[in-house]
């Protein structure tokens, strides 16, 4: 039987195998493997000292940095559970998820703490708030810095160990299908999952990722987990600018990208604009993931990093669930098997089981539509305060993912669009993907979201919300014209609105929610 590691077994590793080779660096700065693992016993140590035991609840809420990295990794090491906050939400959405996580101690970024100072005194269970970030100026009253946090653990020895069984994380969801919560990480799964991701992109310790994402996303965090996973090193930056991340990509020797489709299509467009396509030369690895991404921005990737291996890997912060391996992104495309692989989320990674079902928990037959039920060692344990919530998701181990996929006969999983995303418009199912998919193929539309809108005849209208090029002009009747060829004709939307952007989340999502809720007025 094999022995459920807890995620600080990577840490402790690293420490003596990779101890001189960086694990982060950020702005100028940078942090051993071994230097990382100091760090982190020492912040064990110093809030043992205050009384914080395992399983106790610390909150980070800041943006990308080494010290918002050595949060992560003392919750690895202490088995303290680190509950991650969105630095992108309103103060009161903020507020509302810390209240809820009830941590003991707060890490924060300075100006992050002045947005939310005065209602951070209603929260009775905050005993400490921590400053993250040295290079901010003078320390906020009521925080203390990190480094006087260090300080005070002296000669102290921790006496704190993660457990396999322990909860890792709190990490709250991004709210797209309601509030957010929660989602109880465990040590073991976090460990499972670095493994399973760093296999899939097949990472060492001379390997260098940048990271745009957040950190306070799982996306960020497992690409970051899985590099370190064999002693390589974290590029941070503290938010995604297309420029800076071309620069970075040359100047750091990147040889790992995790992008969202978005981003991607971005830094692209940068390295064509700026007549920078050799800052690409020695990425090896493109990770793209965190939304679905159409067939033509990937083809241009594939064109402009000829020299990479690119791979899809698919999940939620709930559970992963597969991945599409270098060997299947048939570059040339020639014939419909390559599209359709292309076109999917890969095979269920190792040790993980994947059903299809219906709405009655019937497996489905093989190439049909249905919901994604996923098991294996990285499942959450659980929504944070939310019985019923995981109750309805967790069943006999088994995650509902809230997606809809289907299988097709090679074993690879495609999937077809989230629970909430499809639109039913005359009785009919219509999946949002496979209509932005070929929104995007024409060529004035940079950018394509779909949803359904309430309409008196249809239930649901189809409505494009889409972005063009520049000085380009795009009417109903020319995309309809264009899908002709594409789509059947109760797929085509009924709606066109044409933006200057669509609203994302932090993590690089299309935010549909909030378009749902702009134009259904």
């Amino acid at each position: 039987m094999p022995l459920e590691l807890p995620a600080a077994q990577i840490l402790i590793d690293n420490a003596q195998r990779f101890a001189e080779l960086p694990a982060y660096v950020c702005e100028g700065r940078m942090l051993t493997h071994r230097e990382l693992y100091d760090r982190a016993d020492r912040l064990t140590a110093a809030l043992e000292a205050r009384g914080l035991r395992r399983q106790d609840r610390v909150a980070a809420y800041g943006r990308n940095s080494i010290e918002y990295g050595e949060i992560l990794a003392m919750g690895q090491l202490s088995g303290i559970v680190v509950a991650t906050v969105n630095f992108r939400l309103a103060a009161a959405e903020a507020i509302q998820i810390i209240a809820d996580a009830a941590p003991r101690v707060l890490f924060v970024d300075a100006d992050l703490f002045r947005l939310v100072a005065d209602d951070l005194a209603t929260l009775p269970t905050i005993e400490l708030v921590v400053a993250l970030d040295p290079s901010a100026g003078p320390t906020p009253a009521g925080c203390l810095p990190l480094a006087e946090l260090l300080a005070s653990a002296g000669d102290r020895s921790r006496t704190l160990e993660a457990r396999g069984d322990d909860v890792a994380n709190l990490i709250y969801t991004s709210g797209t299908t309601g509030r957010p919560k929660g989602c109880m990480l465990g040590q073991h799964g976090l460990r499972w999952m670095a493994f399973t991701t760093r296999n899939e992109m097949r990472t060492d310790s001379s390997d260098r990722a940048l990271l745009v994402m957040p950190l306070f996303h799982i996306g960020a965090m497992a690409i970051g987990l899985a590099v370190h996973a064999r002693g390589g090193t974290v590029v941070l930056h503290r938010q995604f600018d297309t420029a800076a991340a071309l620069n970075t990509i040359a100047a750091d020797a990147i040889t790992v990208l995790h992008l969202a489709p978005t981003m991607l299509q971005a830094l692209l467009a940068e390295a064509e604009s700026q007549d920078r396509r050799d800052a690409l030369a020695g990425v090896r690895v493109v990770v793209y993931s965190a939304a679905p991404i159409t067939s033509t921005t990937l083809a241009a990737a594939m064109t402009a990093m000829p020299q990479a291996g690119f791979t899809n890997m698919y999940g939620q912060t709930e559970v992963i669930t597969s991945g599409l391996p270098f060997d299947l992104h048939d570059r040339a495309g020639r014939d419909e098997r390559a599209a359709r692989r292309l076109a999917s989320v890969g095979f269920p990674f190792p040790d993980t089981e994947v059903r299809i079902v219906d709405a009655e928990d019937r497996d489905v037959p093989l190439g049909e539509p249905g919901e994604i039920l996923v098991r294996n060692a990285a499942v959450f344990l659980g929504y944070w305060n939310d019985s019923a919530a995981t109750v309805a998701t967790l069943r006999d181990g088994w995650c509902r993912t809230g997606d809809i996929g289907r299988m097709d006969d090679e074993g690879l999983l495609h999937l077809v669009d989230r629970k909430k995303d499809v639109v039913i418009s005359g009785g009919e199912n219509i999946y949002s993907l496979e209509v932005e998919d070929a929104v995007t193929r024409h060529h004035d539309v940079v950018e394509c979201a779909v949803i359904g809108l309430p309409d008196q005849q249809w239930g649901e209208a189809v409505t494009a919300v889409v972005v063009v090029r520049d000085e380009a002009t795009l009417t109903l009747e020319q995309l309809r014209t264009h899908l002709e060829s594409h789509l059947a004709h109760y797929k085509q939307p009924k709606r066109l609105i044409v933006v200057s952007e669509l609203p994302k989340l932090a993590t690089g999502k299309l935010d549909k929610k909030l378009l749902r809720a702009t134009y259904a007025r």
